[in-house]
């Protein structure tokens, strides 16, 4: 690597590992056109190299926000990545330019409450040679209040002269400053009504639109992809993938394969319950579970349907999967529509230890639901179970 030679000092040079450069696809299929499908290419080198560095001499429960299936989803959309570092999320943002004059970071990645970083490192990468550069970092704060905004691409961008060129003294502040103040103020966006999602929805998910992310105002763009559910959904829409999170064809003909890569399975047994009319049901394959990972212990959330096959009740219900085994006082499982409104009897909250929280609800064909517990599960991203 002779450009090594040339480096600033002060830059870290990482190697992109064999198998990552191996891995990433310039021609991957999970992408809807060839911009979309570069900037997967080159977010996945870039993250190849920065992960391990991060663990091996940082932080070795440095992981992918909010989970690694996800990422073709974000990167269909927007360039850069999110790692989460304890309490703190780390934005990787890179670039292939060889101006190293500004970080420039897409508005998403500072403007929407759920996504915004406390670090935000400019990361170039030299596909060709196999390494990648991270040439500096700034905080939020610093983007929302030296940064120059820019409405033709929405993006922040940074003089290289504001940024912390030395990326060791990250690591420095992080161990003797972990309470610094990295965050600046972000406007909550208003919500968005679930028919005007569907149609954007619909509108932006042709692929010959190269960027969708240009093409409506911005707090309506990030209304639509802050919601997870809708995200994935307009992702399917844009690779012309068919409907992958229909509970009842996942009873009938098995849980989908995106699905699945998250945690979903149907079981087969047979679960007794006492059930609303207050006598003891039960219905084999008529159950699904995924397992989450709460504040160290592993949890099981069940969708279970009940009822009769034309009046169908569907139970969602939360218990701890080690074998009597309580849910911790404290604990919320909560069930919201699509566009995140509440409605009656739509929660259960645990007062004291108990044994399970449940959530019953009728619900119409075609009707979506939105899940949420309280502590946040491990990997959480928003799912909209469809009826």
């Amino acid at each position: 690597m002779n450009a090594m030679t040339f480096a600033n000092p002060t830059d870290l040079l990482l190697e992109i590992p064999v198998n990552v450069q191996n891995r990433a696809d310039i021609q991957s299929p999970s992408f809807s056109n060839p911009l979309s499908r570069y900037q997967g290419y080159i977010n996945e080198l870039c993250l190849g190299a920065v992960l391990p560095w991060l663990q091996e001499d940082f932080a070795p429960q440095a992981k992918v926000w909010p989970t690694t299936t996800a990422l073709p989803s974000f990167w269909e959309l927007v360039n850069g990545t999110a790692l989460l570092v304890d309490d703190k999320r780390f934005i990787l943002v890179p670039s292939e330019t060889i101006d190293l004059s500004e970080i420039r970071v897409p508005q998403e990645w500072v403007d929407l409450l759920s996504w915004a970083g406390d670090y935000y490192l400019a990361v170039q990468v030299e596909a060709d040679e196999g390494y990648v550069r991270v040439w500096g970092y700034c905080t939020h704060a610093q983007l929302k209040e030296q940064g120059n905004y820019d409405p033709s691409d929405r993006t922040y961008s940074l003089d290289t002269t504001e940024l912390i060129n030395d990326i060791s003294v990250l690591a420095v502040t992080q161990e003797l400053c972990p309470q610094i103040a990295t965050r600046g103020v972000i406007a909550t966006l208003p919500s968005l009504p679930h028919p005007q999602a569907q149609n954007l929805i619909a509108r932006l998910g042709k692929s010959e639109i190269v960027t969708p992310r240009l093409e409506i105002p911005f707090q309506l763009w990030g209304g639509l992809i802050e919601h997870g559910g809708w995200r994935k959904s307009l992702y399917q829409q844009r690779l012309g993938i068919p409907e992958q999170w229909s509970i009842v064809e996942w009873l009938q003909s098995g849980v989908s394969q995106v699905a699945e890569n998250i945690g979903w399975e149907r079981l087969n047994l047979q679960l007794s319950f006492v059930g609303s009319r207050g006598v003891e049901e039960t219905q084999p394959d008529s159950i699904l579970s995924r397992q989450l990972a709460i504040a160290g212990q592993t949890y099981e959330l069940l969708v279970i349907l009940q009822g009769e096959p034309d009046e169908p009740i569907w139970r969602f219900q939360l218990r701890n999967a080690t074998v009597g085994a309580a849910i911790p006082g404290g604990f919320k499982l909560r069930l919201l529509t699509e566009d995140l409104q509440p409605f009656p009897n739509n929660e259960d909250i645990a007062a004291t230890a108990v044994e399970q929280l449940f959530v019953e609800v009728a619900l119409e064909p075609g009707e979506g639901i939105v899940w949420e517990i309280e502590p946040l599960p491990d990997n959480y991203d928003r799912e909209i179970l469809k009826f």
